[in-house]
Parts: C-alpha cells; sequence; structure tokens
C-alpha cells in the first residue's frame, strides 16, 4: 500500500530547534540507524519504525556508512525505504551520514580521516541510499594519523560539489574542534554541528565542549542519551534481559551492568516515576533541557519503543527540585559505553 503520512506530523506534537547560528531546524528528537536497521534486521520492521517517526514529526534520520551489520547494509536498507515511501517527501527529510570507521580492505578503508577514504565513503553511501546528496556529513571519528587540515578539506570540498549541505563531526575534543572549525571556516564553510555522547551517565561534554560549540554557533546533537539501553526500566532488575545489546555483546559492555550503576539507575526510575514519566523518556528530557543541545539521538527496535521514547516531549520541564535530585545519581561512572569493533559506534 502506497504511504500517506500522518497529515497531522506537523502540527505541534513534536517541537524544533534550531541548528546553533544555522537557518536550520531539527526535531527535538532524531532517529539513529545505528543498531536494527540493518542487513540481519528484519526488513519491515525497520521500514514500520521509519514510517512511524516521520508520522510524529521526526525529519532526521541519522545515520552512516559502516552501519549494519554487514557494515553498508543499513544505507542500502535505507535507499530502498527512501524509493518506496519516502521519495516524495526528500525535502522535508534532513538525511545525515558519517565516514572515518573502518570499512572496506586495504589502506584506503579506514579507520581513516584521509581525503581519500572520506571522499570515497560520500560517494559510496550515496550510490547506497540513492540520494544526490546528504544534508549532514559527518567525520566520524578523529583520526590522529591524519592532518586535521586534510580532514576538513575533504568535508569542504564535499560541501563545494554540493553532496552534503552541511559539515559535522562526531566525539572532538573541545580543542579539537575550535581547531577544526577555524580550518573550515578559513574554507568558508561553517561547522554546522557536533555529535558527541551525552547522557545523566556520561555527562563529559558539560567539561567544555558545550560552552565551545556555543561560542562557535555550531549546534550539538547527542547520541545514546539512553546510554544504550541503560537508561531504560530494561535492566533495573539486575538481569539482562534476551537479545538485549548487553547479552548480545555487541555495543554494551556486560560489565556495565555494575552494582553502582544499576543503583543509580533504579534510583532516577523512581524520579522518573514521580514526574509521570519512564525513565526513558525522562533520560531524554533531561538531555534536552540544556539549550544547547539541539536534539537528541535515538534508536528504537520496536514501534512501541520509539513511540514511548517521541513521548519525552510531552514532558520537558524540570523544577529545580528534580535537577537536584537527578544531579545525585546522574553522574559519570562506571560508564564505558562502547565495545569498539568493526561495526562502529554512534
Amino acid at each position: 500500500m502506497l504511504y500517506q503520512p500522518d497529515n497531522t506530523r506537523y502540527d505541534g506534537q513534536m517541537p524544533y530547534r534550531r541548528v546553533g547560528h544555522s537557518g536550520i531546524e531539527l526535531p527535538a528528537i532524531s532517529l539513529g540507524l545505528w543498531q536494527n536497521f540493518g542487513g540481519v534486521d528484519v526488513y519491515e520492521t525497520g521500514r514500520a519504525l521509519l514510517r512511524r517517526a516521520f508520522d510524529r514529526g521526526v525529519t532526521h534520520f541519522d545515520l552512516a556508512n559502516c552501519y549494519g551489520p554487514p557494515a553498508g547494509s543499513t544505507e542500502e536498507n535505507f535507499g530502498r525505504w527512501m524509493a518506496q515511501d519516502f521519495k516524495p517527501f526528500r525535502d522535508e527529510l534532513i538525511v545525515s551520514s558519517k565516514a572515518g570507521w573502518p570499512m572496506w580492505p586495504g589502506p584506503y578503508g579506514g579507520p581513516s580521516g584521509s581525503r581519500k577514504h572520506l571522499i570515497a565513503s560520500c560517494e559510496q553511501s550515496l550510490r547506497r541510499m540513492g540520494l544526490d546528496y546528504v544534508d549532514i556529513f559527518y567525520s566520524h571519528r578523529v583520526d590522529p594519523d591524519t592532518p586535521l587540515e586534510e580532514t576538513m578539506g575533504a568535508l569542504a570540498q564535499l560541501h563545494r560539489q554540493g553532496k552534503a549541505l552541511y559539515i559535522g563531526i562526531s566525539s572532538y575534543s573541545p580543542e579539537l574542534t575550535r581547531k577544526a572549525a577555524k580550518i573550515l571556516a578559513d574554507e568558508r564553510v561553517p561547522l554546522f554541528i557536533h555529535q558527541p555522547n551525552y547522557s545523566m551517565l556520561n555527562r563529559r561534554i558539560e567539561n567544555g565542549l558545550l560552552s565551545t560549540l556555543d561560542a562557535l554557533g555550531t549546534g550539538c546533537i547527542a547520541f545514546s542519551p539512553l546510554a544504550q539501553g541503560l537508561l531504560t526500566s530494561k535492566y533495573i532488575s539486575n538481569t539482562a534481559v534476551e537479545d538485549s545489546r548487553a547479552t548480545r555483546g555487541t555495543s554494551l559492555r556486560q560489565s556495565m551492568l555494575s552494582e553502582d550503576n544499576l543503583g543509580r539507575i533504579r534510583a532516577l526510575n523512581q524520579i522518573a516515576a514521580r514526574r509521570g514519566q519512564t525513565l526513558a523518556q525522562m533520560a531524554i528530557a533531561w538531555a534536552l533541557r540544556d539549550p544547547r543541545i539541539t536534539s537528541a539521538l535515538i534508536g528504537a527496535r520496536t514501534v512501541a519503543q520509539l513511540d514511548d521514547s517521541l513521548d519525552a516531549v510531552k514532558r520537558l520541564d524540570f523544577t529545580a527540585d528534580e535537577l537536584a535530585q537527578i544531579d545525585r545519581y546522574a553522574q559519570d561512572g562506571d560508564v564505558d559505553i562502547w565495545k569498539v569493533s568493526s561495526q562502529i559506534e554512534g
């Protein structure tokens, strides 16, 4: 059946926030396709998730060349979903992709921030997705072996060619962010957005990065606001549920389920309950409490899970007392989120 999106999708259910000093707004919650949309996943489930997100005002879909598994398969699936459902609505969408992690054999396939790798990666991503351009193209990682001038120069080249309307970086330090922005500015290309890891269990960007982005006029989209599922009811019982990320051993380490983490998660869950929210909803709302956060980037495995997360926008306000209570438990702890492998994070 031909997909007809909900006519009420822009009737106020999803707030939009301006990206830095740009003319673009993003939905307060964006959908990331890091997991559950690849070649090993159920195709129609991914399709249903994209449809539901768009029906609820989510206009930003975030991908990367390495998402799958296998790597590249998420972009291939997305290309099919675009052709089947979203082609008439391309101008309503912000589609992003990234490059920098391993993708193909040989010295140019990554991990790399070289001009060769980034340009080739963008071309491959466009072919997989059947697009003429991406709205945002990111340097997915810092490459210490490539001069920053080369990495930013490659992004500026893609921008000039119209293959990337906006340029972003992910997981760069404040110092490197400032240097990247200066190099891009010399190329007359703004640093549009930064995508860092940010959640109640990982607050490191509050120590310099957020103020740096604010000073630069650069947006910030936070990935993993649910700390890879830790900030949900899933793990509160101290037992990792079947087929969770911890039990699958993919992106979340089993050691993350430490008693310290679980104790703090249980306390946060009680605060959320008093607010009339699920823990996931409060975690997303908390990430968005800072106006310097443009959007929270979430994943989803089911439509019900997606709906629960999107309902976070129904209650974004916090009292000073609630924030003080949350601060007792929302701290960096045993949160080595990433289990780095060829299937990439963020």
